[in-house]
């Protein structure tokens, strides 16, 4: 009896060891090579007790121990899969409401789950969750994409309580991680100064990453972040949680270790003045946190990501994209016909294949020559455009390029017609004076009429211009006077402005699925995958020095591809244009250049350069990203892209430091290429009247030699920029 009992006893703590028990339920979530597990208790708590690795054998997460927890948890819902304020909990919530009858606590259990196949390859698992004393529910969804080992998370909210229930926080996402220590990189700046990175270790306690500035939310810091499990993660080893919240407006990052050395992450819209009352039937749907898990470093959530945005969140993502020439540079304000034909036959000699009007083309009674008038009176200024935007169509089409154009559609001008017009569809508080920033105020997107009107300035441009390729969306200012003079709840404005932006750039879409669209803001302060739904690229920085953009763009490219990163070669920074157009050659590339102004070498290289970027840009901008050498550790920065088929990868380095001798002083070692093929590394954007070492001596490596041993890029002062096209030999 004795021997039959010790049996027993070592199949229990062997199959449901440290908490788990008979009877608990188990809901897994999995990607190729991640898993995130709920386990569901008798009494119907959710908890997560794995986000990690993928086991070979779902049956075996029945023996996960309770995620690691090291010590008595008096509330057992530290690991709650969602949780929720009042009750036993004792750190930070997810949700907290106050019910109609005033209750201000919530208990959440689990009801059911479904899970679905939403399309090839990606997996949806909804958990239904009630409170067993109220008519309240969440719904929490999980979208897996199975070949992108990337995770969508969000949550949904309803009730039938007989009056509205006060929504005080409602996050997107609640994780739950066990380690030794954790380390947290941030994002953070302001304008062109964007992404400078931060990385922590984080202690007993709570972090808080969010926003307060409602339009051009991410003007100091993004929605994004990398987290580092047990020690600080490497390019390519070590584990590494890679997320970002795919939302336009006010956010809040949390992150708490908890008394048990664990990590709960909180991930979700900004809570701040914006207490939501939910209706009774009524539904409030959160944006989604998207993250990716690796243990093979921040090198492999980055690739995850980018193929996921490329193949299910980016409109043409794995399509083509438009190089152009921006007038900003070139006219400011100052600008008529007769410049702009000229600026077109400019573009075509260049080798661009668009045009992009800028600001001030607009505005009659006040005529947009600065910034201080006009937004909102999207009319073609008559004195410098007498014949319309259609004529400057047509004569860009004549001159044998497309034409794109700026707008600034959610924003006014106080001095302007519509101002004067609508002074109840902006945005600002009664009794107090205007605050300006950059010269204007914010439309009221709560407002259904203002939806209408700022889909129309499109609609109607497109409309009379079919022929039209192309809409640079600005948006510069943030909200001051937030106060709306049509919106009952002024509690939900923050949030219903981001909304009423999305209900826009629906109606958009719909019409014109195919509109290249850029998103910019500023430079960064709107760079998120909620709006990248919507836009087919986006405006990292204004600012366009070559040396900063290789900062900049680095950052960036953490979250977020290269087809959709737009890089202009300008006349920003002191570097030679050699320098500039290879650094706008790591993602789109543009130029806002006096092209008459270029010397007759500089005109060659650069029509040129061009070329062999339309050879190179599905390398470029589809291949997998490798970073080799870091400018925030070091004098070079190296990075590579490779074909999925390893047979062509593009090879980029630059020389970020000025002290005496510096550069590649020794090979740089590749990665992602196929040990067993042969390649010929050659030299490419040669500046005319320069000679390439490399091409002197080609050399053919095997990609075993070329990622063991390496090869010397050979920057220095005198090659400040070097790019090497690295391609299989058969």
């Amino acid at each position: 009896m004795k021997v039959l009992l010790w049996v027993l006893t070592l199949l229990f703590t062997t199959f449901f060891p440290a908490g788990a028990a008979p009877g608990d339920r188990h809901i897994v979530i999995e990607t190729q090579r991640t898993a995130l597990v709920i386990r569901v208790d008798q009494a119907g708590d959710p908890t997560i007790v794995h986000l990690g690795p993928r086991l070979q054998r779902t049956d075996e997460y029945a023996g996960v121990p309770e995620n690691g927890k090291r010590g008595e948890d008096y509330t057992t819902i530290y690991n709650s899969a969602y949780t929720p304020a009042g009750g036993r909990n004792l750190l930070e919530p997810a949700i907290q409401a106050i019910h109609a009858d005033g209750n201000p606590s919530l208990d959440l259990k689990y009801v059911r789950h479904e899970t679905r196949n939403e399309a090839d390859g990606v997996v949806l698992t909804t958990v239904f969750l009630k409170d067993p004393q109220y008519p309240f529910e969440v719904s929490l969804f999980y979208k897996a994409y199975q070949k992108e080992d990337v995770i969508e998370q969000w949550s949904s909210i309803r009730h039938s309580e007989k009056k509205p229930v006060r929504l005080q926080k409602y996050a997107s996402a609640n994780l739950y991680l066990p380690a030794q220590r954790y380390y947290l990189t941030n994002f953070s700046g302001d304008w062109a100064r964007e992404m400078n990175p931060q990385e922590v270790e984080l202690t007993a306690g709570l972090k808080v990453l969010d926003t307060k500035l409602g339009t051009r939310a991410h003007l100091f810091q993004p929605p994004s972040f990398l987290l580092s499990l047990n020690r600080p993660a490497e390019e390519e080893t070590g584990e590494v949680v890679a997320g970002t919240l795919a939302w336009s407006g006010n956010f809040q990052l949390q992150f708490e270790v908890d008394p048990l050395k664990n990590l709960r992450v909180i991930a979700g819209i900004n809570p701040y003045a914006s207490e939501y009352t939910l209706a009774p039937g009524k539904e409030l749907v959160t944006p989604a946190l998207i993250f990716s898990y690796s243990n093979m470093g921040k090198g492999a959530v980055s690739r995850n990501l980018h193929r996921w945005a490329r193949k299910h969140r980016i409109p043409q993502g794995e399509g083509n994209r438009l190089t152009l020439l921006n007038n900003w540079e070139a006219t400011y304000f100052d600008f008529n016909e007769e410049k702009l034909s000229a600026l077109f036959k400019d573009g075509k000699k260049l080798g661009v294949d668009l045009f992009l009007l800028d600001d001030g083309w607009f505005g009659n009674k006040y005529p947009r020559n600065d910034d201080h008038t006009s937004l909102g009176d999207w009319e073609e200024n008559k004195q410098k455009l007498p014949h319309g935007i259609g004529y400057l169509v047509k004569e860009a089409e004549s001159a044998g390029i497309r034409f794109g154009i700026w707008l600034e559609p959610e924003m006014v001008s106080p001095k302007s017609e519509l101002y004067e017009k609508h002074p109840d569809w902006v945005l600002k508080l009664p009794n107090r004076p205007e605050y300006y920033f950059r010269n204007q105020l914010v439309l009221d997107l709560t407002n259904p009429k203002v939806q209408d009107f700022v889909y129309g300035v499109v609609d109607n441009l497109l409309t009379k211009n079919p022929t039209l390729s192309y809409i640079k969306w600005d948006c510069n200012a943030v909200i001051y006077n937030a106060f709306s003079a049509t919106n009952p709840n002024q509690q939900h404005l923050y949030v219903e402005y981001v909304q009423g932006l999305y209900k826009v750039l629906e109606r958009v879409r719909a019409k014109y699925p195919t509109l290249p669209l850029m998103l910019c803001s500023g430079g960064g302060g709107r760079v998120d995958y909620g709006a990248l739904k919507y836009f087919t690229e986006f405006w990292p920085s204004d600012n366009t020095d070559g040396l900063e953009r290789v900062f900049i763009q680095w950052n960036y490219s953490y979250f977020f591809p290269a087809i959709a990163t737009c890089n202009h070669v300008t006349d920003w920074g002191k570097q030679p244009i050699k320098f500039r157009t290879d650094v706008a050659m790591m993602g789109k590339m543009g130029y806002d250049i006096v092209v008459s102004k270029l010397e007759e070498k500089e005109l060659a290289f650069s029509q040129e350069a061009l070329k062999t970027y339309a050879r190179l840009k599905d390398v470029i901008w589809k291949g997998d990203l490798f970073r080799l050498a870091s400018p925030l550790t070091g004098d070079v920065a190296s990075l590579l892209y490779v074909t999925e088929q390893q047979d062509r990868a593009v090879w980029f380095s630059y020389l970020v430091g000025n002290r005496y001798r510096e550069g590649s002083q020794a090979p740089i070692r590749l990665k992602g290429l196929s040990p067993a093929k042969r390649y010929k590394v050659q030299e490419l954007n040669i500046f005319p009247g320069t000679n390439s070492p490399i091409n002197r001596n080609p050399v053919v490596l095997s990609g075993d030699y070329l990622m063991t041993v390496g090869f010397n890029p050979m920057v220095d002062a005198r090659r400040a920029s070097v790019v090497l096209e690295v391609t299989e030999e058969r």
